[in-house]
């Protein structure tokens, strides 16, 4: 069975089969092979039936009566004994008729389920049935479980498993030698092997250290590759110039943390060198990055150099523009920002791109927009990329092009990182964090609130409104959902335009509308013509209301606590105390993470938190976990991450010849070019 062979030559995947696969993702048998399961039931201890005790079991034994029937319209039971050499068990299905028929009498069967009391008795329910060999799927071992689509359980992922298990066998190594000798791990085939279908808890978790070390690994090679090209560039060395530095933190109004002089000291020292600078700073929300993004501008702009500030939207585009003509107004640089965004009229493009290519705009502020073929930013110096996580080398290169040399690039996320993650994620860049908050921000008020409060919680809500606050609610989904129990925002919207706020301004936000729409309706909440904002979580990066005082997450148990603490961020960033009311979906007691986002605004404590609890893809989300395959590893694992790190550098420093490893090469390149998060 070769790997790039169809998924339908397998034994009972036809057409319709083989479309359900390619829900999945999987329209190939090397597809069916690198789809690993999403956990495990243990169903390896074979109990006879005489000590049978309610919970998981797996039983052998022969089948010596099976019947079926139909109890009503669309519910049919199928009923069966089983029985060994101690004594016997019931077994139940529903809707499953063929299982009668299916079922051999008299032969032995390995059966696994729960045993569990059903009315009088104890049977077990909807068990998973095996004729007996020497290498059952779904019984009598540890059974993996896989995320799966409506018509294809895991039952059948497992089965067709099975029958490529001489293509998993013969699959090539991935990692050079000596790596696999010094690090004591299993060969590749072997792992995957046992990542299907281990044959011991302990081989499950060799299967997943050689697996977790192999995807941090080819991760860190290609960031580590990308770092040191990097590093190979001309860059501009840009003096530091200490009086001005002085006399614009003398303007300001309010003093530089440590934290924040630290990392702008560091920012002034990695611009001094001809290397081009590639920094990520990561702060929590309000801890103050803005400022320190403009003194590395200052110094840029001073030495007659061109500044880009990207945001990823228009309006953040329009904040940052407000935010650094206040800067720097007292040191009269106000003159030479510029703003380029897509709602500008022609001339006003037209005469932004002059300012531009003439020099007399120094610091332009815009989307991404910015790095299109139209401008000419031929003396650009630095780049400051906000909440895009990473600058790609795409985008560096495109800069290069413009400019003649690669311009210094400095990153900005509020995304509180831990650690592990940001080494892992962020190998490529030197990353410094702002870890303490500027003197007198307080901290947001947070309660979580049970549904049968919620006409309280109104009243408190509607005193705010009264005396000038704004509201935002955020719900996790557009539109209802039949299978996802959860308040939608057009829901919400309804009632709280048509009853509970009707003497409101109300508006609805959601990733469906217009850019434009979009723009128009969250420039009117920043202008106070709207009371209430009802939205899904468009609204998480950046957005700035100073009037905003209050946020309430609807469903809050569905969102992660990274995300959650995100949100929370967009109220009480201005004079006035911020609230935040966590809206559980039903009146059952609230999870580990509403009860820490409660309790703590520490978003670094709570990123290391949401990381335990739900692994990177709660910080990041599905799309970019899966980009980046960090299915298997663990990033609390911290003696694993480093030991990979370490690994990789060592292989670079000794000259690895990657085209020697063509699958290991073919995996670093995509890595190397999966270089944007968002």
């Amino acid at each position: 069975m070769e790997f790039d062979y169809p998924i339908t030559e397998l034994k009972g995947v036809g057409e319709a089969i083989a479309k359900k696969f390619a829900v999945l993702g999987i329209a190939t048998v090397g597809d069916l092979i690198n789809y690993f399961p999403r956990r495990y039931d243990d169903y390896s201890q074979v109990t006879i039936m005489a000590e049978l005790v309610p919970g998981a079991v797996t039983l052998q034994g022969t089948i010596t009566q099976a019947t079926g029937r139909y109890v009503r319209r669309g519910l049919h039971i199928t009923e069966a004994v089983a029985r060994d050499d101690t004594g016997s068990v019931r077994l139940v299905w529903f809707n499953q008729p063929y299982r009668a028929t299916a079922l051999k009498h008299d032969h032995a069967y390995y059966i696994s389920g729960v045993y569990e009391r059903s009315g009088q008795r104890f049977v077990i329910m909807n068990p998973s049935m095996e004729l007996v060999s020497d290498f059952p799927v779904s019984t009598a071992r540890i059974v993996p479980i896989y995320r799966e689509t409506k018509g294809l359980p895991s039952r059948l992922i497992r089965t067709a498993l099975g029958q490529v298990m001489g293509a998993i066998k013969t699959l090539p190594e991935t990692l050079p030698a000596r790596t696999i000798k010094e690090h004591k791990l299993m060969s590749y085939g072997e792992a995957v092997m046992a990542i299907h279908f281990p044959a011991s808890g302990e081989q499950l978790a060799e299967a997943r250290r050689r697996l977790g070390f192999e995807e941090v690994f080819q991760l860190s090679m290609a960031a580590l590759i990308n770092k040191r090209e990097h590093q190979h560039e001309k860059g501009l060395a840009i003096g530091f110039n200490e009086s001005l530095a002085r006399t614009f933190v003398g303007h300001l109004p309010f003093t530089l943390t440590d934290d924040q002089r630290r990392v702008v000291w560091q920012l002034f020292l990695d611009m001094q060198k001809s290397e081009p600078m590639n920094r990520l700073v990561e702060g929590d929300v309000g801890s103050g990055k803005t400022v320190v993004a403009a003194m590395a501008a200052l110094m840029a702009m001073e030495a007659g150099w061109q500044v880009a500030l990207m945001a990823p939207t228009e309006l953040l585009a329009r904040q940052h523009a407000d935010t650094l003509y206040k800067l720097f107004k007292p040191l009269g640089k106000e003159g030479s920002i510029d703003l380029l965004v897509g709602s500008l009229k022609a001339p006003q493009k037209a005469k932004a791109r002059e300012a531009i290519s003439n020099g007399s705009a120094q610091l332009i502020v815009g989307t991404q927009a910015l790095i299109q073929d139209k401008v000419d930013m031929h003396r650009l110096a630095l780049v400051v990329v906000d909440e895009q996580h990473r600058f790609g080398v795409q985008q560096r290169k495109t800069l290069q092009a413009k400019a003649g040399h690669m311009p210094h690039v400095l990153s900005l996320t509020a995304t509180p990182i831990p650690r592990s993650l940001a080494l892992t994620l962020y190998g490529e860049l030197d990353v410094s964090i702002l870890a303490t908050k500027p003197a007198g921000r307080q901290p947001i008020i947070t309660e979580i609130v049970s549904p049968n409060s919620r006409a309280q919680l109104y009243q408190k809500i509607d005193l705010q409104l009264t005396e000038g606050r704004q509201l935002f609610v955020v719900c996790p989904l557009i539109a209802e959902s039949e299978g996802l129990k959860a308040n939608s925002a057009e829901k919400i919207y309804e009632e709280f335009s048509k009853k509970d706020f009707k003497h409101r301004r109300v508006g609805l936000l959601h990733g469906k509308l217009k850019p434009t729409e979009k723009n128009d309706i969250m420039q009117k909440f920043v202008n106070r013509e709207l009371d209430i904002l009802v939205s899904t979580t468009v609204i998480e990066v950046g957005v700035d209301v100073p009037n905003a005082t209050m946020m309430l997450i609807e469903a809050a148990e569905r969102f992660g606590l990274a995300q959650a603490h995100q949100l929370r961020g967009r109220v009480g960033r201005g004079e006035h105390q911020g609230y935040c009311y966590l809206m559980l979906s039903d009146s059952k007691a609230p999870n580990k993470r509403l009860r820490a986002l409660e309790s703590s605004n520490d978003g670094f404590r709570l990123a290391e938190l949401d990381l335990e609890l739900r692994g990177p893809g709660a910080i990041y989300g599905s799309m970019q976990h899966g980009q980046l395959d960090l299915r298997v590893a663990k990033l609390s694992d911290t003696k694993l991450i480093a030991a990979a790190r370490k690994s990789a550098a060592d292989c670079l420093d000794r000259g690895i010849v990657l085209s020697k490893y063509p699958l290991l090469h073919k995996r670093v390149t995509r890595l190397r070019a999966v270089t944007n998060l968002n």
